[in-house]
């Protein structure tokens, strides 16, 4: 089982992002290194949210919370969905 925590992003993200981007782009490295995290990315054309993939929901939760683009309001919303891989890793 795998958590997808899902955002969603402000208009403009591109432009508002770069004073928290360093600090932001910090903090799944760290989830990474840990083994909490797997994978995580922008979406593109538009880029109007992203997506993180979790291997707890725990993991996932508190990611949001101490994220630097969720605590500037940069993430209009979340959510956190529960992911039954079949196929794949």
């Amino acid at each position: 089982m795998k958590y997808l925590l899902f955002y969603d992003y402000v208009e403009g993200i591109v432009e508002r992002r770069a004073p928290l981007r360093e600090a932001h782009l910090g903090l799944p490295q760290r989830y990474l290194a840990r083994g909490a995290l797997q994978m995580a990315g922008a979406f593109s054309d538009p880029v109007d949210g992203a997506l993180f993939v979790f291997n707890e929901r725990e993991s996932a939760e508190a990611f949001a919370r101490e994220d630097p683009y969720f605590l500037s309001g940069l993430v209009t919303a979340h959510r956190v969905r529960e992911w039954n891989v079949v196929v794949g890793g």
